[in-house]
Protein backbone atom coordinates (compact mmCIF):
# COMPACT_ATOMS: atom_id res chain seq x y z
CA UNK A 1 0.00 0.00 0.00
CA UNK A 2 1.41 3.36 -1.05
CA UNK A 3 1.05 6.09 1.51
CA UNK A 4 0.14 9.42 -0.07
CA UNK A 5 1.41 12.72 1.35
CA UNK A 6 -2.10 13.43 2.65
CA UNK A 7 -2.24 10.09 4.45
CA UNK A 8 1.20 10.74 5.93
CA UNK A 9 -0.15 14.11 7.08
CA UNK A 10 -3.10 12.36 8.71
CA UNK A 11 -0.79 9.91 10.50
CA UNK A 12 1.51 12.74 11.59
CA UNK A 13 -1.40 14.85 12.84
CA UNK A 14 -2.86 11.97 14.83
CA UNK A 15 0.55 11.27 16.40
CA UNK A 16 0.85 14.95 17.31
CA UNK A 17 -2.58 14.89 18.96
CA UNK A 18 -1.61 11.73 20.84
CA UNK A 19 1.56 13.36 22.15
CA UNK A 20 -0.31 16.53 23.13
CA UNK A 21 -3.01 14.59 24.96
CA UNK A 22 -0.48 12.32 26.68
CA UNK A 23 1.47 15.38 27.80
CA UNK A 24 -1.63 17.15 29.10
CA UNK A 25 -3.31 14.22 30.82
CA UNK A 26 0.03 12.87 32.01
CA UNK A 27 0.49 16.03 34.03
CA UNK A 28 3.55 17.24 32.12
CA UNK A 29 4.34 20.86 33.08
CA UNK A 30 3.53 23.38 30.36
CA UNK A 31 7.16 24.52 30.25
CA UNK A 32 8.59 21.01 29.87
CA UNK A 33 10.99 20.54 26.94
CA UNK A 34 9.07 17.35 26.09
CA UNK A 35 6.30 19.61 24.77
CA UNK A 36 8.53 20.13 21.73
CA UNK A 37 7.98 16.48 20.74
CA UNK A 38 4.83 17.66 18.96
CA UNK A 39 6.92 19.92 16.72
CA UNK A 40 9.59 17.27 16.24
CA UNK A 41 6.89 14.85 15.13
CA UNK A 42 5.51 17.49 12.77
CA UNK A 43 8.91 18.05 11.18
CA UNK A 44 9.59 14.31 11.04
CA UNK A 45 6.30 13.73 9.19
CA UNK A 46 7.20 16.32 6.56
CA UNK A 47 10.73 14.96 6.17
CA UNK A 48 9.32 11.41 5.90
CA UNK A 49 6.99 12.54 3.11
CA UNK A 50 9.70 14.28 1.09
CA UNK A 51 12.31 11.57 1.62
CA UNK A 52 9.82 8.91 0.47
CA UNK A 53 9.15 11.02 -2.61
CA UNK A 54 12.89 11.30 -3.25
CA UNK A 55 13.17 7.50 -3.24
CA UNK A 56 10.18 7.03 -5.54
CA UNK A 57 10.20 6.56 -9.32
CA UNK A 58 8.24 9.80 -9.71
CA UNK A 59 11.00 11.95 -8.19
CA UNK A 60 11.90 14.69 -10.68
CA UNK A 61 14.70 16.38 -8.77
CA UNK A 62 12.83 19.69 -8.96
CA UNK A 63 12.45 21.79 -5.83
CA UNK A 64 8.78 22.64 -6.44
CA UNK A 65 7.80 19.03 -6.97
CA UNK A 66 9.44 18.06 -3.67
CA UNK A 67 7.94 21.10 -1.94
CA UNK A 68 4.50 20.14 -3.26
CA UNK A 69 4.78 16.71 -1.60
CA UNK A 70 5.66 18.30 1.74
CA UNK A 71 2.91 20.89 1.30
CA UNK A 72 0.30 18.16 0.86
CA UNK A 73 1.45 16.65 4.13
CA UNK A 74 1.72 19.81 6.22
CA UNK A 75 -1.58 21.29 5.07
CA UNK A 76 -3.40 18.17 6.32
CA UNK A 77 -1.52 18.34 9.62
CA UNK A 78 -2.44 22.02 9.96
CA UNK A 79 -6.12 21.29 9.35
CA UNK A 80 -6.10 18.44 11.87
CA UNK A 81 -4.34 20.52 14.51
CA UNK A 82 -6.73 23.45 14.02
CA UNK A 83 -9.73 21.17 14.53
CA UNK A 84 -8.01 19.66 17.57
CA UNK A 85 -7.28 23.14 18.96
CA UNK A 86 -10.92 24.19 18.62
CA UNK A 87 -12.26 20.99 20.20
CA UNK A 88 -9.71 20.98 23.02
CA UNK A 89 -10.38 24.64 23.79
CA UNK A 90 -14.14 24.03 23.87
CA UNK A 91 -13.66 21.00 26.13
CA UNK A 92 -11.53 23.03 28.54
CA UNK A 93 -13.15 26.45 29.05
CA UNK A 94 -11.15 26.77 32.25
CA UNK A 95 -8.14 27.81 30.13
CA UNK A 96 -10.04 30.83 28.82
CA UNK A 97 -11.20 31.67 32.34
CA UNK A 98 -7.71 31.35 33.82
CA UNK A 99 -5.99 33.40 31.12
CA UNK A 100 -8.74 36.04 31.34
CA UNK A 101 -8.13 36.24 35.10
CA UNK A 102 -4.39 36.74 34.53
CA UNK A 103 -5.12 39.31 31.83
CA UNK A 104 -7.36 41.21 34.25
CA UNK A 105 -4.62 41.23 36.88
CA UNK A 106 -2.20 42.61 34.30
CA UNK A 107 -4.69 45.30 33.26
CA UNK A 108 -5.28 46.31 36.87
CA UNK A 109 -1.53 46.75 37.38
CA UNK A 110 -0.89 48.63 34.13
CA UNK A 111 -4.09 50.47 33.24
CA UNK A 112 -4.48 53.24 35.77
CA UNK A 113 -6.57 55.35 33.37
CA UNK A 114 -9.26 52.70 32.76
CA UNK A 115 -12.41 52.36 34.79
CA UNK A 116 -13.34 49.00 36.32
CA UNK A 117 -16.19 48.73 33.80
CA UNK A 118 -13.78 49.24 30.89
CA UNK A 119 -11.42 46.64 32.30
CA UNK A 120 -14.28 44.14 32.73
CA UNK A 121 -15.43 44.78 29.17
CA UNK A 122 -11.92 44.23 27.84
CA UNK A 123 -11.50 41.03 29.86
CA UNK A 124 -14.87 39.74 28.61
CA UNK A 125 -13.81 40.43 25.00
CA UNK A 126 -10.53 38.64 25.64
CA UNK A 127 -12.27 35.61 27.15
CA UNK A 128 -14.84 35.44 24.33
CA UNK A 129 -12.09 35.66 21.71
CA UNK A 130 -9.82 33.12 23.39
CA UNK A 131 -10.58 30.19 21.06
CA UNK A 132 -10.38 32.41 17.98
CA UNK A 133 -6.99 33.68 19.11
CA UNK A 134 -5.78 30.11 19.68
CA UNK A 135 -7.00 29.00 16.26
CA UNK A 136 -5.41 31.98 14.53
CA UNK A 137 -2.04 31.40 16.20
CA UNK A 138 -2.31 27.66 15.53
CA UNK A 139 -2.94 28.18 11.82
CA UNK A 140 -0.19 30.75 11.48
CA UNK A 141 2.34 28.78 13.51
CA UNK A 142 1.77 25.43 11.82
CA UNK A 143 1.82 26.99 8.35
CA UNK A 144 5.07 28.84 9.01
CA UNK A 145 6.80 25.84 10.57
CA UNK A 146 5.47 23.51 7.87
CA UNK A 147 6.57 25.78 5.04
CA UNK A 148 10.03 26.27 6.56
CA UNK A 149 10.65 22.55 7.19
CA UNK A 150 9.29 21.69 3.74
CA UNK A 151 11.43 24.31 1.99
CA UNK A 152 14.62 23.25 3.76
CA UNK A 153 13.98 19.54 3.22
CA UNK A 154 13.01 20.04 -0.43
CA UNK A 155 16.13 22.13 -1.02
CA UNK A 156 18.37 19.52 0.58
CA UNK A 157 16.83 16.58 -1.27
CA UNK A 158 16.88 18.28 -4.66
CA UNK A 159 20.50 19.44 -4.26
CA UNK A 160 21.64 15.87 -3.61
CA UNK A 161 20.50 14.62 -6.97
Amino acid sequence: MKLTPALKGLITGLLMIGIALASFYGGLPADSPLQYMVYFTYAAGIVWTIMAYQRSETFTGKFWDAFNQGFRCFIIVTLIMVVFTVLFSKMHPEFATETARMYKEQLLKEAKSKTPAEIEEEVTRYKNGYTTMLVYSSIFGYLIIGAAVTAVTAAITTRRR
